[in-house]
């Protein structure tokens, strides 16, 4: 006879919205959990479940097993900031972005612009992406559907079906989303306001990257979560297929730098432009991805993830800036700031 019981976990290691929804779709495969709530704002986890005469120390552990990202405990993660690291990201972060405003300037690339976001920034921030919260929920998944189709002895074909999918899905909805922006026809403060969006989302983006104000979590914004629910539910199917599947549905997971694209996107009006943007951001990400399918890679584990972490989380800060402050001028409200 079953005796189910609740029982409340913290969750170690959870940075954005992407982190609840990968939790809960990888606990809930448990044989012995029925039900599974995740929450960003507390870092915890409520399972139910018939556990038998288990401890909570063990519950955590044997739950902990099933997690490719996360770590359980019946203690709360301790928040401690290492205000050493800044001294460190911050020239980093800086050099990073003078070294792109100088590559402009020279004329070699485009990154910065008063009036759009160009396809050389959608490629940079589908780099911090994938180093970032993109990787603990995209990298999850390809680390779990990695394992299982190695145990039946394949190994090179899903991840090339996994990369596939999500590089021509990019290509395609993006372009949708842009198709769509047509139809609103936009007008100029439509395109003000997406733009002051897309900056606020991004901020708060970089702000959660450095891991220093808990309350900004509760901020980020997220997809419905019935469908990244739904899109979860891809990866249980079992079939030649379902890596290509994984890699499409990836387009529809809770993470704020891919939601921004998408914002953005929507401003285009224009199916090339709109697929052209979404497929920067997507060839973005693949180097980290790829090296997460074919090696050890792993930026959580490495004792200066710390420092990489608020490097990326001030770059993202400074675009958000710079595209705030450009919408601004394109809007007439303030005057030309950069002159890039």
């Amino acid at each position: 006879m079953e005796q189910l019981k609740t029982y409340i976990l913290q969750v170690h290691g959870m940075h954005c919205n992407g982190c609840v929804a990968l939790t809960e779709s990888e606990l809930i495969t448990h044989p012995k959990v029925i039900s599974v709530k995740s929450s960003l704002s507390t870092c915890s986890i409520k399972v139910c479940g018939d556990f038998g005469d288990m401890t909570l120390s063990e519950v955590a552990e044997e739950l902990t097993s099933v997690l490719s990202q996360h770590r359980l405990s019946i203690e709360k993660q301790r928040q401690t900031i290492n205000w050493k690291e800044f001294i460190i990201a911050v020239p980093i972060a800086l050099g990073f972005v003078l070294l792109f405003v100088l590559l402009q300037k020279l004329g070699i690339i485009n990154l910065v612009s008063a009036s759009q976001v160009t396809y050389g920034t959608a490629f940079m921030i589908g780099v911090i992406a994938s180093l970032s919260t993109c990787l603990a929920v995209v990298g999850g998944l390809l680390l779990s559907m990695s394992a299982t189709f190695a145990r039946e002895g394949d190994k090179l074909r899903p991840q090339l079906f996994f990369h596939f999918g999500r590089i021509i899905s990019f290509f395609i909805l993006g372009g949708v989303i842009g198709a769509v922006g047509l139809a609103f026809q936009l007008g100029s403060m439509g395109i003000f306001i997406l733009g002051m969006l897309i900056g606020l989302v991004m901020l708060i983006l970089g702000i959660n990257l450095l891991d220093v104000f808990g309350w900004a979590k509760r901020l980020q914004p997220s997809m419905p979560k019935f469908l990244s629910q739904r899109a979860m539910a891809v990866t249980k199917i079992n079939h030649t297929l379902t890596p290509a599947l994984v890699g499409i549905v990836t387009f529809f997971l809770p993470c704020g730098f891919t939601q921004s694209m998408q914002i953005y996107t929507l401003s285009t009006g224009s199916f090339l432009s709109g697929g052209l943007t979404m497929l920067a951001f997507a060839l973005g990400t693949l180097p980290v991805l790829a090296l997460v399918s074919f090696s050890s890679f792993s930026i959580r584990d490495n004792v200066k993830a710390g420092i990489f972490y608020k490097s990326a989380g001030l770059i993202v800060i400074i675009f958000a800036l710079f595209n705030i402050i450009n919408s601004l001028v394109a809007a007439g409200l303030i005057a030309p700031v950069f002159n890039f």
